[in-house]
């Protein structure tokens, strides 16, 4: 979301959506500004349950925290700015213009923070590559950020028109437009049905090879234009965009984001040291279920890793939805490595 601040005659701040208040507010006698980085189109990442995660990742003591998705440094600046001033950070992504942000982000914190552009299914080199052996703390935050959404270059969205990219690593890899353009109808729906959970991915499918087949379907308009003609008509006019479920799908299809996930969460519990704690938050069915099936596989057995600190996951507040309405869809599990005694 596209962030700024109001200032009243208090001087009372808060975040709010640039959009709708840079014409509003001004009516109302209130003044506006644009808080965050232009060369992002203004757009300013704002933290999913970050009073959440900086209370069960809060040691009371120097540590070493992990963030497996540091994107625009949201949770990793709240982390560092409440915890002991000896805690470091590591932070991993995958966007090279994600990274760059953080590091102008945090850069007040000096030798506190070192980031490094990779994939947190590769944590476990990356740590080593560093001397890390243990870390106390882990965050992962999966799916898209605002400012990637927020940015019609990167084709996540079809809100705005743009390339079909998708990729969160734009140096590697195909983009959405080569799946779309090249995977059999068979395989595309699949992939829109599994990844999506989309009802119509036959129809949506098959109506995305016939439009091929004219011409190359290169742009998010396009296929949103093309998907919105395969659907029915309440259909196109529901609770969500009748695109949402597709888009979703391929975004985690062009990033392999689910094949990641399990393997990640294992590396982590791996990396933990006794009492060491990872928090981990899904936006949609599909990554909440690796995550919850991850945690429950690692806390039972005889050879048990790791006890669930949040038997259900913790939603964001009504407040916080307000403020960003993006986190309404947010859930937080939380789980911690168990002492060497009881792993014995």
């Amino acid at each position: 979301m596209i962030l700024g601040q109001y200032e009243s005659a208090v001087s009372i701040k808060f975040p709010i959506d640039n959009r709708i208040c840079r014409s509003i507010l001004p009516l109302c006698g209130l003044k506006w500004r644009i808080v965050g980085n232009t060369t992002l189109g203004n757009s300013r990442h704002v933290q999913v349950l970050g009073n959440e995660v900086s209370f069960w990742l809060d040691f009371k003591r120097p540590v070493t925290i992990l963030d497996c998705t540091v994107g625009y440094g949201g949770h990793a600046e709240l982390l560092l700015d409440r915890s002991d001033r000896a805690t470091r950070l590591v932070g991993l992504d995958r966007d090279s213009q994600a990274i760059a942000f953080s590091q102008e982000r945090l850069v007040r914190f000096a030798e506190r923070v070192a980031l490094r552009k990779g994939n947190y299914r590769d944590l476990k080199r990356h740590l080593a590559d560093m001397g890390i052996v243990k870390v106390e703390g882990v965050l992962f935050d999966f799916g898209v950020s605002s400012p990637q959404l927020d940015d019609p270059a990167r084709g996540f969205s079809f809100q705005q028109d743009g390339p079909l990219d998708m990729r969160m690593d734009q140096t590697t890899g195909p983009t959405a437009a080569v799946l779309v353009n090249s995977v059999r109808e068979d395989e595309l729906a699949d992939i829109i049905f599994q990844y999506g959970e989309e009802r119509y991915s036959r129809r949506i499918a098959r109506a995305i090879v016939r439009e091929r087949e004219r011409r190359p379907i290169e742009t998010t308009s396009a296929l949103a234009s093309v998907i919105a003609g395969a659907v029915p008509s309440v259909y196109r006019h529901g609770r969500i965009h009748c695109a949402t479920r597709t888009f979703q799908a391929l975004r985690i299809a062009v990033n392999s984001e689910l094949e990641c996930m399990e393997p990640a969460l294992r590396d982590a519990a791996d990396i933990l040291a006794p009492g060491g704690r990872i928090c981990a938050i899904s936006f949609h069915s599909l990554e909440d279920r690796i995550v919850k099936h991850t945690f429950r596989s690692l806390a039972q057995g005889a050879e048990a890793r790791l006890s669930l600190l949040t038997k259900k996951p913790i939603l964001s507040s009504e407040q916080e939805c307000e403020v960003n309405p993006r986190a309404r869809s947010a859930k937080l599990r939380v789980a911690e490595r168990a002492s060497e005694e009881m792993t014995l």
